[in-house]
Formats: C-alpha cells, sequence, structure tokens
C-alpha cells in the first residue's frame, strides 16, 4: 500500500514512555498505525500489515491513552511552536440517515 501514513517526526521521540525489561514493538511505527487508523475510521482488526499486529496498537492505544500520553504529546508539540491555545484533534463526523431530514414532517403534507 503506498498511501500509509508513516510519521517521520523525531520531535516525538521524548514523549514516548521509557520502556524496561523486553524492548518494545517501534513506537513510531506503532503511532503511525493508530493515526492511520483514527483518520481513516477504521477498526482496528482492519489495520495494514506493515503497521504491526492490530492488537499490539489497540494496546498501546489504550495505555497511553489512560496514562495521558497523547495530550502530553499535543501539549508538548504546541508549545514547541509557541502556542498557547487549546490543542484539539477530533477525527469524528456524523452521518444522518436518508430519513432524518423528513423526521419532522407528518404524512399529509402538513408540516410541524
Amino acid at each position: 500500500m503506498s498511501n500509509l501514513f508513516w510519521l517521520s517526526d523525531a520531535r516525538m521521540e521524548p514523549y514516548f514512555p521509557k520502556f524496561n525489561g523486553k524492548p518494545r514493538v517501534d513506537d513510531q511505527r506503532v503511532l503511525s498505525g493508530i493515526i492511520f487508523i483514527n483518520r481513516n475510521g477504521l477498526r482496528w482488526r482492519d489495520a495494514p500489515r506493515e503497521y504491526g499486529p492490530h492488537k499490539t496498537l489497540y494496546n498501546r492505544w489504550k495505555r497511553w491513552s489512560d496514562k495521558g500520553i497523547f495530550a502530553q504529546m499535543m501539549a508538548g508539540l504546541a508549545a514547541d511552536h509557541g502556542e498557547e491555545k487549546t490543542v484539539m484533534v477530533d477525527a469524528t463526523y456524523l452521518k444522518a440517515h436518508r430519513t432524518a431530514s423528513s423526521l419532522g414532517v407528518k404524512k399529509g403534507g402538513a408540516g410541524v
């Protein structure tokens, strides 16, 4: 797949948690996979093999989210650029059902 996302920014390294014991799967590869999954709205199971096992991606996302690692990354990167605003990443979207626009219309042509 040529359209995979690869994080190449070395400024992320200081935000990765330190490990003790057995070496982990490459943090930048896993973070690239997490960003790819969230950006494209995929299920963890649908992650491309190049990012590693989907279970690893999910476990790292869950563990880092619970520890606030992503919030530290965003705050640190914003501070590097002199930003003092709130930084927020939102990958959600809403999709309305095709009948949603007609829910307020009663049968017989009279609207609410």
